[in-house]
């Protein structure tokens, strides 16, 4: 079955604070969007990449990211919508009107310490079950709270999940989960939410502690140690 990447990386990323874009900042030595996007061009399970940005960034995203640095499995750069919901379906639209593909992997661009293994795993359950998602159970204690800072309940955390990314779909599922969301002006923070709202199952597959995204200048501190360790052991 072939499989392909969505590359979602057209978010303005007002929380870190910085002028330049979050996918754009360096970390290790090159930006960081250019570390996720080597994860999947090394990966053989995936044949192509569809990337998406902002779109006053494709000519940036050509210049810094895809040319110097050769990923010739990126064969298509789109233009990102308002919301990450609408990004996406610009990138699977895309994706669709050229066909042939079976499998798709949506991930966040700004997640670049995403293991090759959990990957090849999230993939293999969504062949299996048609949808899939990495994720990691909550460690904390978790309350609902009211607006006016008052707990309503605490949450039993052994059912409570943060969802990762990538989040793998049956290509027809996902572009059904879209169209219909879409009938229904239905917006949700992730596919997976689409795909349940069908309803579909979706199954959630434990990733990693350390595939976080990169959303605050905290964030990036810590991905950058946990490069520089993982280079340290290897």
């Amino acid at each position: 079955m072939k499989a392909a990447a969505l590359i979602a990386a057209a978010g303005v990323g007002t929380r870190m604070g910085t002028a330049t874009p979050k996918p754009y900042l360096t970390l290790a030595g090159k930006p960081i969007l250019a570390h996720t996007l080597a994860v999947f061009e090394a990966l053989p399970e995936v044949q192509e990449i569809t990337l998406v940005v902002h779109p006053r960034e494709l000519e940036q995203c050509q210049e810094r990211i895809i040319i110097p640095y050769g990923f010739r499995k990126v064969l298509r750069l789109v233009p990102g919508g308002k919301e990450r919901q609408d990004s996406v379906y610009h990138g699977l639209k895309a994706l669709m009107g050229v066909g042939g593909v079976d499998l798709v992997l949506v991930h966040d661009g700004v997640r670049p310490l995403v293991r090759p293994e959990d990957i090849r795993r999230v993939l293999r359950a969504a062949r299996r079950y048609g949808a899939a998602v990495l994720g990691w159970p909550a460690q904390d204690t978790l309350k609902r709270v009211s607006a006016q800072g008052e707990v309503l309940e605490t949450l039993d955390r052994r059912q409570i999940w943060q969802i990762q990314t990538p989040q793998a779909f049956r290509a027809e599922l996902l572009w059904r989960a879209y169209v219909t969301a879409y009938e229904r002006g239905f917006y949700a923070t992730d596919e997976a939410a689409l795909v349940e709202a069908l309803p579909h199952p979706v199954r959630v597959l434990q990733g990693a502690p350390f595939n976080l995204k990169i959303t605050t200048p905290a964030d990036l501190v810590v991905a950058e140690a946990l490069l520089v360790r993982a280079a340290e052991g290897s």
